[in-house]
């Protein structure tokens, strides 16, 4: 499997979200990052239903949204509704992951869970062949810009040696074209990536760099 491309647009200039879109569409992503925060679950707040909305009326890539959120399950049809592609809850903010596995399987979509750097792979072992997607974070989550936690890579490798082979092991948090490269090596097969992505010389030789 080529290595899936996903620029966050937590780095992006949000009175010029349009722009910076088109910037990593144009320049080669494969899907667009979508990083949906409520101040509870992490102590940040970022954007909501009516963004994606929009976001979804701007551009062609897949909306790879990533609910920060508590309660992710009562938001899964409104950010459906709104264009998501794939939607990713934490394993941290439920307490029923299956039914929520289900849930945003029934709306034909795809689905992912992540996990916080605190977190064990182990703890998601029993959940790999219900889902799409697997979110290992290599910070804590809540802001862009933090350096990569090396010590959380190694979960990579032991959601790969317990994973189906079509599961989208995806990597959030510090990637460039280093870190980035240590995570495809251990088996991740999609990258996020913000703020190197959005301040490289040029955008598309950061995304050719991840691949």
């Amino acid at each position: 499997m080529s290595i899936i491309v996903s620029p966050s647009i937590l780095s992006a200039d949000f009175a010029n979200l349009e722009r910076d879109i088109k910037l990593v569409e144009d320049a080669g992503a494969d899907w667009l990052h979508i990083d949906v925060m409520d101040g509870h679950f992490v102590p940040n707040i970022t954007i909501g239903v009516p963004v994606v909305k929009s976001i979804k009326g701007v551009t062609q890539l897949p909306l790879d949204v990533h609910l920060m959120i508590e309660n992710p399950e009562k938001f899964v049809e409104a950010f459906k509704n709104a264009g998501a592609d794939i939607i990713t809850f934490h394993y941290e903010a439920v307490k029923d992951v299956l039914s929520v596995v289900k849930l945003i399987k029934s709306f034909g979509i795809k689905a992912g869970l992540s996990i916080k750097p605190n977190t064990p792979a182990k703890e998601i072992f029993e959940f790999l062949p219900h889902l799409d997607l697997v979110l290992v974070m290599t910070v804590e989550p809540g802001f862009g810009g933090q350096g990569f936690m090396h010590d959380c890579a190694q979960k990579i490798t032991e959601i790969k040696q317990k994973a189906p082979e079509k599961l989208i092991i995806q990597v959030d948090g510090g990637i460039n074209n280093v870190t980035g490269h240590i995570c495809t090596s251990l088996g991740a097969n999609s990258l996020v990536a913000g703020n190197y992505i959005y301040n490289h010389m040029s955008p598309s030789q950061a995304i050719k760099s991840l691949r």
